[in-house]
């Protein structure tokens, strides 16, 4: 399995899902010849291509949950971190005080497990992939080496961009973030 953990050059590669739900490679279908050359490119001449949807695919959960005062306070480009929501509205790290807790977002229901420890791929600028060690280490530094939160989906349904998030850390109190 390679990942961009060693091949830092396959963030170069933007996927998608195409209207069927087929996974595309910047706009191509990743069984394209195309894709190929280019994932070789960036991962070795002796990479194959292969779908695989078990669970097991992801590293830690399936979802990284982050807020907008978390990603101020790292203050860099919020990419490096690639999560999947963002949560606005939320004061400095107080995200660091969530694990456990759960976000109810209309329908879907998202529990927070733990703060992500952090790897070396967010040492790479998702623009020039250029590697600047600095990041991990200030992220090491300043944050224990944890930014942004372990997730998974217990109620599925559909979000939003805007959609009001409510954090229920017991049953008893509820708060209304943005």
């Amino acid at each position: 399995m390679r990942t961009s953990r060693r091949h830092h050059n396959l963030l170069g590669l933007h996927a998608t899902l195409g209207p069927e739900g087929e996974p595309l490679v910047d706009g191509q279908p990743w069984t394209s010849e195309d894709v190929l050359d280019r994932v070789r490119a960036a991962a070795g001449e002796d990479a194959i291509l292969a779908r695989y949807d078990g669970p097991e695919r992801f590293d830690v959960l399936p979802l990284l949950v982050a807020t907008d005062g978390a990603i101020a306070s790292f203050g860099r480009d919020v990419r490096r971190l690639r999560p999947n929501i963002v949560i606005d509205g939320v004061e400095g790290t107080e995200e660091f005080g969530w694990p456990g807790a759960q976000l109810h977002i209309g329908d879907v229901v998202i529990a927070l497990d733990s703060r992500r420890g952090r790897c070396p791929m967010t040492t790479v600028d998702p623009d020039t992939l250029e590697v600047d060690r600095g990041v991990l280490k200030d992220i090491i530094a300043r944050f224990d080496g944890k930014l942004a939160l372990n997730a998974e989906v217990l109620r599925p349904g559909t979000i939003r961009v805007g959609d009001s998030v409510e954090l229920v850390r017991s049953a008893a109190t509820p708060s209304t973030v943005r």
